[in-house]
């Protein structure tokens, strides 16, 4: 059993490098997902969120409104760690479940853990790693992007860029580094590469 982190930045291509692993082979836990389930109406971590919030978060079909938050506490750094400090304990109890029993099941499998802010806020120890996946490029096609993707201003994606430790600076705590920077094509390369890299038991750091 291999247990790998995958982390990068917002917009930086997780989930492109997470779908690549699970056509492969991987067994992948991805925190976003969890944490959409633990913030849904009448979950613990919904009320606890709607308490800290207000009724201002909360769509007329009583969900939350994640736009809403989002935009709250990407210009706010009090009210995102406040947010993180309600939904993170819920999710990594959630991650933690859901890696043991994926372990159970699959002993000679790899599971991968995507995880946005690992190397922002979680702790080090957090989960039995082997290793650390980090998915680059260089900001300027990150803020690209992610204005395209979610349909924001340049200032807002540069604030919520901002939010979140500089990608160059998590390189150094990679075990591998995937770049994302070209096409599709280029990084399915490299994904693919690493996964024969682990298949053949080769732990060394560095890029595929």
């Amino acid at each position: 059993m291999k247990v790998i982190g995958l982390t990068g930045g917002i917009a930086s291509g997780k989930t492109l490098v997470a779908r690549m692993l699970q056509d492969l082979g991987a067994h992948v836990i991805d925190a976003d997902a969890l944490a959409r389930e633990v913030v849904a109406p009448g979950a613990p971590a919904y009320r606890e969120v709607v308490a800290a919030f207000g009724p201002e978060v909360v769509r007329p079909d009583g969900a939350l409104d994640r736009a809403a938050l989002a935009a709250r506490v990407f210009r706010d750094p009090q009210a995102r760690a406040t947010l993180n400090r309600i939904i993170h304990p819920h999710v990594r109890r959630r991650m933690a479940e859901a890696l043991a029993a994926t372990t159970a099941a699959h002993p000679e499998g790899v599971v991968v853990l995507v995880i946005p802010l690992l190397l922002d806020t979680a702790p080090a120890d957090l989960y039995p790693f082997d290793g650390i996946v980090v998915v680059w490029l260089d900001e300027a096609a990150q803020e690209a992007r992610l204005m395209a993707r979610d349909g924001l201003s340049r200032e807002e994606a540069r604030a919520r860029i901002a939010a979140q430790r500089p990608l160059r600076e998590k390189l150094s705590e990679a075990t591998w580094v995937i770049d994302n920077s070209g096409t599709p094509e280029e990084t399915r390369r490299q994904v693919e590469a690493l996964w024969r890299r682990w298949q053949d038991g080769d732990g060394h750091r560095g890029r595929p």
